[in-house]
């Protein structure tokens, strides 16, 4: 009996060791603590496109920066620090190259930027002040993702100089719009080599249409209105960017669905543009999932086997529609809200990237600079109220300091990325 018990105990042991997180103080957790060393993450690309994407490992957003908006139509440079985030710094950059990020996505709003909107001109200090950014990140060796974020117009606000808006009575002027950014883009970095990548559109969608805004339904036919004309906005963007030439001829470009959603992407409507090059095209999406852990506020706090499933549906979904077929996959934005929930966000961030790459992806964390879930950071706030407290709280990086404001998710993290 006492062997029998023994070998009870020593399986039992075992099974905690590979499928349980042993409790400890939040201070006391290790990386491997979340990382499944028995889990194959091992992958070969089949083309250059998956070869680029694979080494890109994990990245970090430059979130709620150039992005910024104003409702001045050539806004200036202070729109760089207009939503409260400090003034980019090449010792920022420095810092998250020391502390181990491969991969820089630097999201761009250009309409607040147009000295001349008769023929979308763009200034050339924002220009400028957009290049420096990116030298910074080009020369460290980093990965580098620029693209047209909060350009996106809502209808009812839609005209010339705002930008963008899918549809087809919207889109003669979205695409004028479209194509001038990415024809002046692509001049001044088409010398560039493969460590910078051009993303279309960031999350184009039905901005302000409370019910098909974030979510794409095929028997919808303002939806399918929009598909199609996100189609032509994918395909005439690639097109622009290839007739620019130097190495824009061959360069990734990372192609988003509507609202960058896994889901639209695996609808028949959407459609992959047609390239003049060979292996250059990537899936753009976003995953903050599963929503009511990632996101929802107050949602849930706990990771769950339920939500590794979720997880392990979308992964299995991508490989089979995309990569399976030899195109890569970025997840250009991730991240899961703080609730207050260490160790459970870091069980999220181990399972997520080691099984986004297993499919050779690539995820970079969205950092809004959001992370004190003490300070109510969203209006007509109630202390008391946990989906105040717990709102978009995705701040990782203290560019200030240059150090993570929760070492251990982004430890994790990165382990979990590494090139096997």
């Amino acid at each position: 009996m006492k062997k029998i018990l023994s070998v009870f105990f020593t399986i039992g042991l075992l099974f905690c060791f590979v499928g349980c997180i042993t409790e400890k103080d939040d201070g006391n957790y290790v990386a491997e603590d979340f990382i499944d060393s028995s889990y194959d993450t091992s992958f070969t690309p089949q083309n250059r496109a998956q070869e680029i994407v694979y080494n890109m490992q994990f990245g970090w957003n430059l979130g709620n920066t150039l992005d910024a908006t104003a409702s001045l139509q050539n806004a200036g440079l202070s729109t760089e620090i207009g939503w409260g985030q400090p003034k980019t710094t090449q010792e920022m950059i420095k810092g998250l190259k020391n502390l181990g990020i491969k991969t820089i996505r630097i999201p761009i709003s250009w309409h607040n930027h147009i000295s001349k909107v008769s023929d979308y001109t763009i200034d050339s200090k924002w220009m400028n002040r957009v290049k420096q950014i990116v030298d910074w990140a080009y020369d460290e060796g980093m990965y580098v993702i620029i693209n047209i974020h909060h350009d996106n117009a809502s209808k009812g606000n839609f005209s010339a100089g705002k930008g963008f808006y899918p549809s087809e009575d919207c889109k003669e002027e979205s695409l004028k719009f479209i194509t001038r950014v990415w024809e002046q883009v692509s001049e001044t970095f088409k010398n560039y080599d493969e460590k910078l990548v051009f993303e279309i559109l960031n999350e184009p969608r039905l901005q302000g249409n409370g019910e098909h805004e974030w979510s794409y339904n095929s028997g919808c036919s303002t939806c399918k209105d929009a598909m199609n004309s996100l189609n032509e906005f994918n395909q005439n963007a690639l097109d622009t960017i290839r007739a620019s030439g130097g190495n824009n001829a061959n360069r990734l470009v990372m192609v988003p669905s509507i609202a960058a959603s896994p889901n639209a992407a695996f609808n028949s409507d959407f459609k992959l543009p047609i390239d003049s090059a060979e292996n250059a095209l990537a899936l753009s999406v976003h995953m903050y999932t599963p929503y009511d852990f990632a996101m929802g506020a107050p949602g849930d706090s706990v990771f769950t086997n339920s939500h590794k499933k979720d997880l392990d549906w979308y992964f299995s979904e991508l490989n089979k529609l995309y990569v399976s077929k030899g195109i890569p996959v970025v997840i250009g934005e991730m991240g899961a809200t703080n609730k207050d929930n260490l160790k459970h966000r870091a069980a999220w961030f181990g399972y997520f990237v080691q099984h986004s790459r297993r499919y050779g992806m690539t995820a970079c964390v969205w950092d809004n600079g959001s992370w004190d879930t003490s300070n109510i950071a969203h209006g007509d706030k109630n202390d008391n109220d946990l989906d105040d407290k717990y709102e978009e709280k995705y701040g990782y990086y203290n560019r200030t300091k240059q150090e993570w404001y929760f070492p251990l998710l982004m430890e994790v993290a990165l382990k979990a990325s590494e090139i096997k």
